[in-house]
């Protein structure tokens, strides 16, 4: 829109020092060349109105930049909550997967690396189909927050019913709580045995932990 805009101003305008002014300023912008230079003291004031025009051409342009709205194609799978889509890295709202070096107990007691589970089932899951991303805000990384699914299904709540990921009240405010007590119900993922929940797992790194230590508290359920 912004493009045309300029567009239309380099065919039509009757070389107003204003306009011009505002062209060469903004060429790259609109991709076209501005049809002469001009001095900046041509007329008194230029520089205020190039200012105004500036703050109307970021009201034009900003919306469509910052509210971009929904980011699809193909995703590569990070972790079992973290997402990529060309070169941007999206982080799942509302759930927490174990992390990569995390070590979660199976039903027989057997330790099993549950974070790399997680990811390699929700890469199963995807195979390769296009999914889609509502931005809903960033994290402390820089990381897109977003609700993403595939062919309708929401990831967040996939990977909670299977006991893949747990979700994470602090941010979801409960939204996958019924489909965690189903999976929980049903014995599927982490709660065939035990495990740690990932946010304490990290706490315990950050103070010094080892990952086989932090893993080994069965009764760490939040």
């Amino acid at each position: 829109m912004a493009a045309a805009f300029f567009g239309r101003l380099c065919l039509y305008s009757n070389y107003n020092v204003l306009i011009e002014f505002f062209q060469c300023k903004f060429w790259e912008l609109s991709g076209c060349r501005p049809c002469r230079r001009i001095a900046a003291n041509d007329v008194p004031g230029l520089r205020a109105s190039a200012a105004v025009g500036l703050a109307f051409l970021l009201f034009l342009v900003m919306p469509s930049v910052t509210l971009s709205g929904e980011l699809s194609g193909q995703a590569s799978v990070i972790d079992g909550d973290t997402l990529e889509i060309r070169g941007q890295r999206i982080r799942l709202w509302g759930i927490d997967t174990p992390e990569s070096t995390q070590l979660c107990r199976a039903d027989d007691s057997r330790p099993y690396r549950c974070g790399a589970k997680a990811a390699n089932e929700l890469d199963a899951f995807i195979a390769g189909r296009p999914v889609s991303c509502a931005p809903l805000s960033q994290d402390q990384h820089g990381r897109t927050v977003a609700s993403c699914s595939v062919n309708g299904i929401d990831l967040g709540e996939w990977l909670v019913r299977n006991g893949l990921a747990l979700d994470w009240p602090q941010y979801s405010k409960g939204r996958y709580a019924v489909v965690q007590r189903e999976a929980d119900r049903a014995g599927r993922g982490v709660w065939s045995g035990s495990y740690v929940a990932p946010w304490l797992y990290r706490a315990c790194l950050r103070a010094q932990g080892s990952p086989t230590n932090c893993s080994d508290d069965a009764n760490a359920h939040p």
